[in-house]
């Protein structure tokens, strides 16, 4: 049961990190130029850790102690999840691409400081980690709580390592819109089948969820 729960945190997690956006194309950008790759994915990394177990500590903490406000919570996760399934189906005939242009190297400390502000000034990353995760995560306790952030943190270390030392490799693919639409309806599917299991939990046994210790 535990380790369901963590696959549920990597795919949720997968599926709100991997986007278009400036933080990955930084990353990747890093990657092509193979400057200071490991400082960036590591504080990428260590930032989405660090927020994700704010969320799941302090937000489902806070959830968990009204059983109404955790049972609005996750219906409001599940019309969440099938909004954002639904406009990454969108993208999906839509694609655009992922692409890193090149520029001069620059200096370790002005990289460090360009990961770090496009992740802590970036509101999404709140929105993804602290509020989001956060608030579902609190269906959980104990040992299924840190397995869900657990899962949710592994996403992001793959994703970010995976970006940034195999951006040579993704790069012509991140770069061609197909590889992008299979993305997008991947993460359409999972982020449905995610908010169908919520509805479930909800609708078919009231309350039943926010005790199992899962």
């Amino acid at each position: 049961m535990v380790m369901s729960v963590a696959i549920e945190g990597f795919l949720l997690g997968s599926g709100l990190i991997i986007a278009i956006g400036a933080q990955n194309a930084f990353v990747l950008r890093q990657g092509l130029k193979r400057e200071h790759v490991f400082a960036v994915a590591t504080i990428c990394w260590l930032s989405d850790a660090f927020l994700i177990a704010v969320g799941v500590a302090g937000a489902g903490r806070l959830v968990r102690a009204s059983p109404v406000l955790l049972t609005w919570i996750t219906a409001g996760g599940v019309t969440f999840l099938l909004a954002y399934g639904g406009l990454a189906f969108l993208r999906a005939f839509r694609p655009s691409r992922l692409e890193a242009a090149q520029s001069q190297r620059k200096a370790f400390s002005a990289v460090i400081l360009t990961a770090l502000a496009l992740t802590f000034l970036n509101p999404h990353v709140y929105l993804d980690t602290v509020v989001l995760l956060g608030s579902l995560s609190a269906r959980h306790t104990g040992a299924s709580a840190v397995a869900f952030a657990a899962g949710a943190t592994m996403a992001s270390f793959v994703w970010f390592y995976g970006l940034g030392f195999g951006a040579r490799l993704l790069a012509p693919l991140l770069a061609r819109p197909a590889a992008w639409r299979v993305l997008d309806l991947a993460i359409a599917i999972v982020m449905w089948w995610i908010a169908i299991r919520l509805a479930i939990e909800v609708f078919a046994s009231p309350g039943a969820a926010w005790h199992s210790g899962r």
